[in-house]
């Protein structure tokens, strides 16, 4: 695998997120160029050679910065990839002036927990939902 790590446009994360079986209605172009509009943000891809496997998108949100969107495809997991798009973000986010990244994740995500929490992202606020699977979880890791 030849891997790098280099922003990329948001053709190229929905292109990604459409493969992303954990993302089950993948947003479309419209709705990220509206949460991007007038606002900073970073899409990120990684890819093998040309190949994009993965991606992370994230924008300023009342003042902090929001890692909205990721995944990697199924075929690329257990490599770093999803680690090595974390540590592009955070470094972007750093640089940027931003204290902290905050994301939110629903409870049947078992996966992207125990990868947040071993990040060095702590758990700030559940949102409960008539199924504890459907539980939103916020997260923030302060850079």
């Amino acid at each position: 695998m030849n891997l790098s790590i280099k922003k990329c446009d948001i053709e190229t994360a929905v292109q990604v997120s459409r493969q992303v079986p954990e993302l089950e209605a993948p947003y479309g172009v419209e709705e990220y160029r509206k949460r991007f509009q007038d606002t900073a943000h970073l899409i990120l891809a990684a890819y093998d050679g040309d190949k994009p496997v993965g991606f992370k998108a994230g924008y300023e949100r009342e003042g902090f910065f929001y890692s909205w969107m990721g995944g990697v495809l199924p075929a690329y997991r257990q490599k770093g990839i999803a680690r090595a798009l974390a540590e592009a973000q955070e470094g972007w986010a750093k640089e940027q002036g931003y204290d902290s990244i905050t994301f939110k994740t629903r409870n049947v995500h078992k996966a992207m927990l125990i990868f947040a929490l071993g990040n060095g992202f702590d758990i700030i606020a559940v949102e409960e939902r008539k199924e504890s699977a459907a539980n939103q979880i916020w997260l923030r890791k302060v850079l």
